[in-house]
C-alpha cells in the first residue's frame, strides 16, 4: 500500500469518527483539495453529524467571544488614551463646561418668562455630579439653597432609587421629592436594576443667576467661531 492510500484510509477513518476537516489535516498530510477528493463520497452516522454540528457551534461561540474580547480591549485602550488627554480641569474651563451643560439641559428665560429660576434635569449621575461641582465652586450656590426632584416611572423601583440618588447627592434621602411618571406602554429601554429615574436640580432665588448664565451661554456662542 502506498503512502498515499495509507494517508486515504486514516482520513476516511478520522471523518467517521467525526472529525471535520481542520481536525483531519492535523493528523494527515494532505491537501485539503485532497482531502475533499477522499471524502467526498464518506456518509456520516447521524451521532457523528450531531457531533460534528456541536463542534461547529462551539467554534462559533468561542470566535464570537474572541472578537467581543477584542472590541471590549479596544474600547479600553481608546478611552483611557482619550482620559489620558483631559488632564486638570481648570476654573475657566469648568465655568465653560458647565454652561454647556445648562445649555444642553437647564431651564431657559423665556421671552413670557423671564424670571426662570436655575433648573438642570437629567439621569446620568457623571452628569449630575458634574454640574453640581459646577453650581458650588463656579456660580457659588450653597447645597443649602438646593432643591431636589426624583421623577421615576410607577414601576421603578422608588426605594433603590432614592436611596442611589441620595447617596449620590450627599443628602438626606428625605430631600428628595418624588414625582412619579405615568406608566404608558411602551417599549422603554430604561428599565431593570439601572434605571434610577431622573433628577431635577433647583437653585432658590436664582433667576438673575440664570440671567448670568444666559450671559456665558451667548459668550460660548460668540467667541467660538460660529458663522
Amino acid at each position: 500500500m502506498t503512502a498515499m492510500s495509507k494517508d486515504k484510509n486514516r482520513a476516511i477513518k478520522l471523518r467517521k469518527k467525526g472529525l471535520s476537516y481542520s481536525e483531519i489535516l492535523k493528523e494527515v498530510p494532505a491537501a485539503k483539495s485532497t482531502l475533499s477528493l477522499w471524502l467526498r463520497n464518506v456518509g456520516l452516522a447521524k451521532r457523528q453529524r450531531q457531533k460534528l454540528t456541536e463542534k461547529k457551534r462551539l467554534a462559533q461561540i468561542k470566535g464570537a467571544q474572541v472578537r467581543y474580547n477584542q472590541r471590549i480591549e479596544r474600547s479600553r485602550i481608546i478611552t483611557n488614551k482619550a482620559f489620558q488627554e483631559i488632564g486638570e480641569i481648570t476654573e475657566r474651563e469648568l465655568k465653560l463646561i458647565g454652561a454647556a451643560l445648562y445649555w444642553a439641559e437647564g431651564s431657559k428665560q423665556k421671552e413670557h418668562n423671564v424670571s426662570e429660576q436655575v433648573m438642570f434635569s437629567n439621569s446620568d449621575p457623571l452628569m449630575i455630579s458634574v454640574f453640581l461641582r459646577w453650581l458650588v465652586n463656579i456660580c457659588r450656590i450653597s447645597k443649602q439653597d438646593l432643591n431636589y426632584d426624583l421623577y421615576i416611572h410607577e414601576s421603578g423601583k422608588v426605594k433603590n432609587a432614592k436611596n442611589f440618588w441620595s447617596k449620590r447627592l450627599g443628602i438626606m434621602d428625605n430631600l428628595l421629592r418624588v414625582y412619579f411618571k405615568k406608566h404608558i406602554i411602551t417599549r422603554r429601554r430604561n428599565v431593570g436594576e439601572n434605571y434610577k429615574g431622573l433628577i431635577r436640580i433647583r437653585v432658590k432665588r436664582s433667576t438673575d443667576l440664570n440671567r448670568k448664565i444666559e450671559g456665558w451661554i451667548e459668550g460660548i456662542y460668540q467667541n467660538c467661531g460660529v458663522v
